[in-house]
């Protein structure tokens, strides 16, 4: 390896996609992380052009590497180090919306009256 190349695993735990370099291993070995469409180990080396896509959990995304850091540094240095794709960033705000709307959180449109208030009490409380 040269002094410009940098490992997967160590690319991701610099671009804060994961915490610990630990937990990027385990991403990449469970086959979380393909790059340019093939699945990938650790210690791959990565350049900038190559097309990641990464699974964490519900979220599924595409990016591309602009810039190599093997070091962690600041969450804005960090942004610079990747782009993700237009498709990528679509996809997840359908997601999010649609958790949203399936969640249900919202607040009652009026206020209980009196009534309605004792009737909510009587029924949380437990004799």
């Amino acid at each position: 390896m040269g002094q410009d190349d940098v490992r997967l695993d160590r690319w991701l735990w610099a671009a804060r996609f994961f915490k610990t370099r630990g937990l990027a291993q385990a991403a990449i070995a469970g086959g979380h992380v393909h790059v340019n469409g093939q699945r990938a180990k650790a210690a791959r080396v990565v350049r900038p052009g190559d097309r990641l896509e990464i699974s964490r959990g519900e979220e599924r995304l595409e990016i591309e590497v602009v810039a190599l850091a093997a070091r962690r540094g600041p969450a804005s240095v960090a942004r610079e180090l990747y782009a993700e794709t237009e498709a990528s960033v679509a996809a997840r705000q359908a997601a999010q919306q649609l958790r949203r709307d399936l969640a249900g959180n919202r607040p009652p449109s009026v206020r209980p009256d009196k009534r309605s208030r004792r009737r909510l009490i009587d029924l949380t409380r437990t004799t």
